[in-house]
């Protein structure tokens, strides 16, 4: 078979595509032929060095769509030539298979397709962890969310938008701002142009929002503070600009704010909390709840597609066709 190895950390073009061998599976891991492999920006954290990789040479990656080609000896839940899809199993999906233990395993409803599923499964799981799971955002009813027209930010804006939740959100081009509109954002700040912090004040009469989802990261992570009413909520749930530099604690002592980090796969690891969450958003999916915006590409093409998405050239979310 074919993956795509990253042999050291560093630009795109570090990404080969090589010939290797097929992997071997254990008695409860199921070898899944990829058809669609979503590309997330935590990939493009790991291949620039901004997130440490166990060992190098790696293979990046962590949700694909496909079908099973071989079953363990204890696997009883899925069989040979069943459709199916993971987003919790770790890195290692770019490439054209992969034993992955059935734990890890969703089933892929007929009327998605590869790509769709690929799509949505990791951006999906994750809007469901930061809106449902990490605070009930439905409870706020006021949300700032940040790139709201890339992969993640697409989704959550549709999530909140059904859960009747007021969206305030930014772009980084006058582009965005109708593509965010059309996912139902409610006020949409070019913050190359506009100081949103300023903005967000002026909207609100000096209020603010309850929740910001703050994945940038580096100096972003204060200016989001600024946004919070008292004993509001920051998630930083990735760092796409790079690593935060400083947080200030006496900000968030004035306002009493609070600040997490979490982890999706973490909030998803219980089997039945995957399997329900993977529901929910095929289902939203499938009833037009959530409109996945997808830009494809060739296998070949990894490393133009993480170029693309690295210097913000593209909206909604990225896959790799097998």
């Amino acid at each position: 078979m074919q993956a795509i190895i990253l042999n050291k950390v560093g630009a795109p073009s570090n990404f080969k595509i090589e010939k290797v061998d097929d992997p071997k599976i254990g008695p409860k891991q199921v070898l899944v032929k990829h058809r669609a492999i979503g590309i997330n920006f935590l990939d493009v954290c790991f291949r620039r060095g901004q997130y440490q990789l166990s060992k190098l040479p790696a293979t990046l990656g962590m949700e694909a769509c496909g079908y099973v080609e071989k079953i363990g000896s204890e696997v009883v839940d899925y069989k040979v030539g069943q459709r199916v899809a993971y987003a919790t199993a770790g890195l290692g999906c770019y490439a054209e298979k992969r034993a992955v233990n059935q734990c890890y395993l969703v089933n892929v409803p007929d009327a998605l397709s590869d790509v769709q599923v690929a799509s949505c499964l990791f951006k999906g799981l994750t809007a469901h962890s930061l809106l449902n799971r990490v605070y009930m955002a439905s409870r706020i009813k006021k949300i700032l969310i940040h790139s709201v027209a890339g992969g993640l930010g697409h989704i959550m804006c549709q999530y909140a938008k059904y859960l009747g939740i007021e969206v305030f959100g930014t772009v980084g081009s006058d582009e965005k701002i109708a593509i965010a509109k059309s996912f139902g954002c409610n006020h949409v700040i070019n913050y190359n142009k506009q100081d949103y912090v300023a903005e967000i004040a002026k909207i609100t009469n000096n209020g603010g929002v309850g929740l910001v989802y703050d994945g940038i990261g580096k100096d972003n992570i204060n200016k989001s503070l600024q946004c919070l009413w008292a004993m509001g909520f920051c998630i930083n749930y990735g760092e796409s600009a790079g690593p935060i530099e400083k947080i200030d604690f006496d900000l968030m002592l004035m306002n009493s704010l609070f600040f997490t980090r979490p982890l999706m796969t973490m909030y998803k690891s219980p089997r039945a909390e995957l399997a329900i969450s993977a529901d929910e958003i095929f289902a939203g999916v499938i009833k037009g709840i959530f409109r996945i915006q997808t830009t494809e590409f060739a296998f070949n093409d990894i490393a133009k597609a993480h170029k693309a998405l690295e210097n913000r050239e593209t909206t909604g979310s990225l896959v790799l066709v097998v």
